[in-house]
């Protein structure tokens, strides 16, 4: 038998506000008169300035009601995969050959200012191509000229045009950077040019988070593994984006998006995440994702051998971020809750960080759980909770402290030999801080290893199928001793 010690402190830090008022005397000296007095100074009213109307663009997805090519397109890659609304990279449309054509027909005359492309491949190849608009598919009208993807966008990519009215839209495919396949997984025509507006030019890369430390899953699976994807250090610092789970937002943060369903990181697990997993090796593949070496770090009460042969000792993780969304149907127990922090060992999990905000609730609670290695009478890993803000209870009410969608935050994780501190911090308010003994969680036994995991654990595969939880990320940093690009 043992025992496990949780301690809880709050922290407050005082505010100074103070304000400082001058006041402003003006006088005047009267000229010829005999009595020495005041004049007021009377300022000129200024000029009105008319403040110019900008029209705003109210955008509107139109509805394709067909689509069609030149008819060399092989069955399994018509023309009409690339408006079925499923974006997985097997349905798509897909000629060989330059000049080859997708016809997309929207029923009638509307107003077009930009489409909204998922390349086959966007995030390795190039692909080159124009646009032509028409009203009757007999004149065209030239809008986009010889353009080029971007090469680093799996999902969606942005293509403005010139705005014009037509009821047809030719995409014509010159080729990749590869070969002459032309391949579009699903298109989107909008009326307005930047569209919805949230895509941006702008890439995770791009908003002072160091990304080559960290390795990526999304839920598609264009390997054809059966599992999800995997975008590894190099292509991640490299620009990596995709519109549906992973992408800078307007505010400079990124953005992690993921669905109740899709695919997952092995057959074993049973949610869904998109995620950065830390990788200490920096992109060297010489080194194994897995075990004690110089990609993963292990507890300062490991041995001196283990603490030698790992990538660094100890950890520490800062992380500010704002949830955006959970989901509000399915389960009871698994409605409205998320991790968005770990830290992970071999097969298990010194700490899940919860954020979780129930239906009716204006505000979310924040929670922790450690697993032990320790095994109950049943064979089960112990597991003990720890309440930080509000409640986990599947039917809690709303914390009086909580933290709203939209509100940034931030956590920060520590392990020091076997103490593990968990602290949430938030602009105006007192820190709230955790501790937790994990001596006796045999986490510092010879061959254990870990790594932080950060963003969109979705722990609901049971809601309404459009649903999806998310959260946009502003910093993320990681450190340990003996880790020479500690943060």
């Amino acid at each position: 038998m043992f025992s496990q010690q949780v301690l809880t402190n709050r922290s407050y830090l005082p505010l100074l506000t103070s304000s400082l008022f001058v006041p402003l005397l003006l006088t005047g000296c009267g000229g010829g008169g005999s009595s020495g007095g005041t004049s007021s100074v009377e300022t000129p009213s200024p000029p009105a300035v008319e403040t110019p109307v900008v029209e705003v663009c109210t955008n509107e997805m139109h509805t394709l009601v067909g689509a069609s090519d030149d008819g060399s397109s092989a069955t399994a890659f018509s023309p009409a995969n690339a408006i079925d609304g499923n974006t997985a990279s097997i349905s798509r449309w897909s000629n060989d050959g330059v000049n080859k054509t997708l016809t997309l027909d929207l029923g009638a005359s509307k107003t077009v200012g930009a489409l909204a492309i998922k390349w086959f491949k966007g995030a390795e190849r190039i692909a080159s191509f124009s646009v032509e608009t028409s009203d009757d598919q007999n004149t065209w009208t030239s809008v986009l000229t010889q353009a080029e993807s971007k090469g680093n966008q799996s999902g969606f990519e942005l293509v403005n045009v010139d705005a014009s009215q037509a009821r047809y839209v030719n995409i014509v495919g010159l080729g990749n950077s590869d070969n002459t396949n032309n391949g579009i997984v699903e298109v989107q025509v909008h009326s307005c040019e930047d569209a919805t507006g949230i895509y941006t030019d702008v890439l995770p890369n791009e908003v002072g988070i160091e990304l080559v430390d960290w390795y990526l899953s999304v839920p598609t699976d264009e390997d054809d593994s059966g599992t999800s994807d995997s975008i590894y250090e190099t292509e991640l610092a490299s620009g990596y984006s995709n519109s549906e789970f992973f992408y800078a937002s307007d505010d400079n943060g990124i953005v992690m998006r993921s669905p109740s369903y899709g695919f997952k990181t092995s057959t074993n697990t049973n949610y869904v995440r998109v995620e950065l997993r830390e990788m200490l090796r920096r992109g060297d593949r010489s080194i194994s994702t897995q075990g004690v070496n110089k990609n993963n770090w292990v507890f300062g009460s490991a041995s001196d051998e283990g603490q030698q042969a790992a990538g660094g000792v100890d950890g520490d993780l800062r992380v500010t971020l704002a949830v955006n969304n959970v989901t509000t149907t399915g389960e009871n127990y698994q409605i409205g809750r998320l991790v968005i922090g770990q830290i992970h060992a071999n097969d298990d999990e010194p700490i899940r960080l919860y954020y979780r905000k129930l239906p009716g609730n204006e505000l979310g609670s924040v929670y922790f759980a450690h697993e032990s290695r320790v095994e109950d009478a049943e064979g089960d890993n112990i597991e003990t909770y720890v309440e930080l803000i509000g409640s986990r209870s599947n039917s809690a009410s709303n914390p009086s402290d909580g933290i709203a969608l939209d509100e940034k935050f931030s956590y920060h994780i520590n392990v020091n030999v076997n103490l593990l501190t968990v602290t949430i911090s938030r602009e105006g308010k007192p820190d709230i801080a955790a501790h937790y003994d994990m001596s006796e969680s045999k986490y510092d036994e010879d061959g254990q290893y870990h790594y932080f995991k950060v963003g969109v654990y979705h722990l609901n595969n049971s809601s309404e199928p459009d649903e999806f939880a998310q959260a946009t990320f502003y910093e993320i940093k990681n450190s340990h001793t003996g880790y020479a690009q500690s943060e």
